[in-house]
């Protein structure tokens, strides 16, 4: 009896290796990028609307106190007041198309990692508004012409950029005290104030022994590399800080244009290494909340797969935003 002549399943048009067209297994799921979750979640003031293309935030100055002379009218005190205008950016999406066939060809499921992945991109542009809001708002000149109200404030140390990490821990330490002090001469409320910082600041406090020993009444860990709150301001790391990015349309720097042309939100943020706020410093106007939507385009015989959202960013409060400039 001959011997069977099996099937060449594995070879490429008969010939090379044997298993050369099998599936290639894959342990685990999918890896997508790193996950971009949102840093400044509370670090604005937030309005909803329904429709429309704009929000008015109102600004007021403070009621003076005076002391009363006997017999005469009391008529009340005027106070100034500003507003703020918001206005929608247009609508910004992150999509991908998978058509039929190559879901087909492929092996493992790509849909919920891209879904996950496509909102992440808008949630990561979100964090980069607002940082720059905020940028914008430690630059702005005060909203109302009202002598308790201040402008925002830029700190400037040199020492921050030493090369030496104890020296550059302590100058960053200098600046943040220095900020809440600013703060705290400009009437902000202590609670909500956050510092949003870049990686390489913030890993040289983690590592600084008066900002995480208990016997300075530090607050973190250098075993898990945290640094908490240092003079009452949380502390919030975050990648948007990259210097070789400064020129980029995509970072805290450079703005992201409209359909319109125009750069709601740009701001020269170059040398800057932190920013200090409370939410009262920038506003946020939603019209469509971050959505992601999903549909079979039979004409085009694949699935396209979008993540949106409508918001617009602007300066309330110059006077609660503090940036901190290493030269």
């Amino acid at each position: 009896m001959a011997n069977a002549s099996p099937v060449s399943v594995g070879k490429v048009n008969a010939g090379g290796s044997e298993d050369a067209l099998f599936l290639k297994v894959f342990s685990g799921e999918v890896l997508t990028s790193f996950e971009r979750a949102s840093v400044t979640q509370g670090a604005e003031t937030v309005r909803t609307i329904s429709n429309g293309k704009s929000a008015q935030f109102p600004v007021m100055g403070r009621i003076d106190a005076s002391y009363h002379t006997a017999g005469t009218e009391i008529t009340g005190s005027d106070v100034n007041h500003n507003e703020k205008i918001i206005t929608i950016n247009d609508l910004l999406i992150s999509s991908v198309f998978l058509s039929n066939i190559e879901e087909a060809k492929n092996h493992y499921d790509v849909r919920g990692s891209y879904s996950s992945e496509i909102g992440r991109a808008l949630a990561f542009q979100k964090d980069k508004h607002i940082l720059q809001t905020i940028g914008q708002a430690a630059q702005a000149s005060a909203n109302v012409s009202d002598s308790g109200y201040a402008s925002g404030t830029v700190l400037t140390n040199t020492s921050i950029a030493s090369a030496t990490a104890a020296t550059a821990a302590n100058a960053m330490i200098d600046e943040l005290f220095n900020a809440a002090k600013q703060l705290d001469a400009n009437y902000v409320p202590r609670e909500g104030r956050k510092c949003f910082i870049r990686l390489e600041e913030y890993y040289k406090l983690a590592n600084a022994t008066n900002a995480v020993n208990v016997d300075f009444s530090g607050q973190g860990s250098i075993a898990e590399g945290k640094v908490l709150k240092i003079a009452g301001i949380e502390l919030v790391p975050t990648p948007h800080f990259v210097a070789s990015d400064f020129s980029s349309s995509t970072n805290v720097d450079g703005g992201s244009a409209t359909a319109g042309g125009s750069n709601p939100q740009q701001v020269n943020l170059a040398n800057y290494v932190a920013l200090v706020c409370h939410p009262s410093a920038a506003g946020t106007v939603k019209l469509m909340d971050l959505a992601t939507e999903m549909e079979y385009d039979i004409r085009r015989q694949g699935t396209l797969m979008v993540a949106k959202y409508a918001m617009g960013h602007g300066v309330l409060r110059p006077e609660a935003s503090v940036g901190i400039k290493e030269a």
